[in-house]
């Protein structure tokens, strides 16, 4: 069982370089959540959903805030490279850091697998011809170099990455508000025609919608994972989740308030365009649609970047802790570069089992990480629950950045991930998802409850 004492944290990222600035972290807490789930995966959910897509982005959204204002607490508390897997096995016990953390780390392995095939398609489809397994070849040897050289170099891609991602959607949502104000030039105000039929697949549209609002919001945890590599992770932290809110309101809620109203919720071109090319394909903007095009690839990339450096800091805080094979904890230059290629060969595995059994390897393993991002919100919010009241009781000077209402607020967020748990369970497609993830789940902790007694007995 884990001390019911606030310890000093067993691994505090001595052997990691402090590269990242200031600058760069505000800027990937700022662009981290913008990602590739908003603009490719949020089509399927408007389809789904109509205009409750609103009422269902901003739901999660709560659920989110709540999220990230407990891990940032944690994390400003006890920076760590291994981020809510750390503050876990602190409060519950080594064996729910090493499944929070080791679940995490196939998470965004898979991702950064997906995320290499989805901008080879945009690429390829602009040079028609030339092979999608080369473009994925190169993205991953770009990123997989650029996170070996250096930390800082992940901080300046994720810095002009964000620039260009904060910029163009901010002017998606300028240009959004024009048109529907009427004072766009070439366009008339819909006003509420969009609108109708708010509920146009009842309950259980909405239900799908929530459910891909949900895990769009997923890697905003990047940010607390980077900030251990910086001259002031206290600080870092309580920047980002400080200004987490007013992000998630803008540019999730307000982007799809913005699509819902300029164009019809049932067009074929939300799902086969994406949402945010519809949309200015609709308000005939000349080349925006194309431009856009641009940006949907940054957000991929950007996502590959942040995925690999992310979880080769996850491997390397777990083997720290002595959760893993020690050979994945060898830092050179400052970086776990065993820890990254690792995880980068993970991805490029992905890629191919996507080509060579794409029925049913590829698909299982999509399933199994299907709800991972809930159970890392489930560790994160339980750990909090307990190690808020150590620190309440053993050393208050830590709470830099404190939960709202606590416990009321917290236990609030896990209602409502258990109530998201429940709505998996009743939709076929998500069932399957939440029943992989939780033997992948179960597997894990049975494996690090074992380790834990080992460790215990020797």
């Amino acid at each position: 069982m884990p001390s019911t004492t606030v310890e000093t944290p067993p691994e505090t990222g001595a052997s990691l370089s402090h590269g990242l600035k200031q600058r760069h972290l505000s800027m990937i807490a700022l662009g981290g959540v913008i990602g590739a789930g908003l603009f490719v995966g949020s089509g399927a959910g408007i389809a789904a959903a109509g205009p409750s897509i609103v009422i269902a982005y901003a739901v999660s959204g709560l659920l989110v805030m709540l999220v990230m204002r407990m891990l940032g607490e944690m994390s400003a508390a006890y920076p760590s490279s291994g981020s809510f897997s750390a503050h876990a096995e602190r409060a519950i016990g080594p064996w729910a850091g090493f499944t929070a953390g080791w679940s995490f780390w196939v998470l965004l392995c898979t991702a950064v697998g997906l995320e290499g095939i989805g901008a080879a398609k945009i690429v390829t489809g602009w040079l028609p011809g030339t092979p999608e397994w080369a473009w994925v070849a190169l993205f991953m040897v770009v990123f997989c170099g650029a996170n070996l050289a250096a930390v800082k170099n992940f901080g300046e891609f994720e810095f002009w990455f964000a620039a260009l991602k904060v910029g163009a959607i901010t002017l998606f949502l300028v240009l959004g508000v024009l048109a529907i104000a009427g004072v766009l030039p070439g366009t008339d105000s819909p006003g509420s025609s969009n609108l109708t039929g708010f509920l146009p697949h009842g309950s259980q549209g909405f239900v799908i919608g929530l459910l891909a609002s949900v895990f769009a919001y997923g890697g905003l945890e990047t940010v607390t994972i980077a900030a251990a590599e910086s001259p002031d992770p206290i600080r870092g932290v309580a920047s980002a989740v400080r200004t987490a809110m007013w992000r998630i309101a803008l540019f999730y809620i307000g982007s799809m308030a913005v699509i819902v109203t300029l164009v019809p919720w049932n067009g074929k071109e939300i799902v086969e365009k994406g949402p945010y090319v519809a949309t200015l394909d609709h308000l005939g903007i000349p080349g925006a649609g194309r431009l856009m095009n641009v940006v949907v690839l940054v957000a991929l990339l950007s996502a590959m970047n942040a995925n690999i450096y992310g979880s080769s800091r996850i491997a390397y805080s777990l083997v720290e802790r002595g959760q893993g094979p020690k050979a994945l904890g060898r830092v050179s230059g400052g970086v776990p570069r065993a820890a990254v290629l690792t995880s980068s060969v993970f991805g490029f595995v992905c890629v191919v089992l996507s080509y060579w059994r794409p029925n049913d390897v590829f698909p299982w393993l999509l399933n199994m990480i299907g709800a991972v991002i809930l159970v890392v919100w489930f560790f994160i919010a339980v750990s909090q629950l307990r190690l808020r009241r150590r620190l309440d009781r053993e050393a208050p000077g830590r709470l830099v950045v404190r939960m709202w209402a606590f416990p009321v607020l917290t236990w609030v967020a896990l209602a409502g991930m258990a109530a998201i748990f429940v709505l998996m369970a009743r939709q076929p497609d998500t069932r399957v998802q939440l029943y992989s993830t939780g033997g992948m789940t179960l597997f894990l902790a049975v494996v690090g409850y074992a380790r834990q007694r080992a460790r215990a007995r020797g």
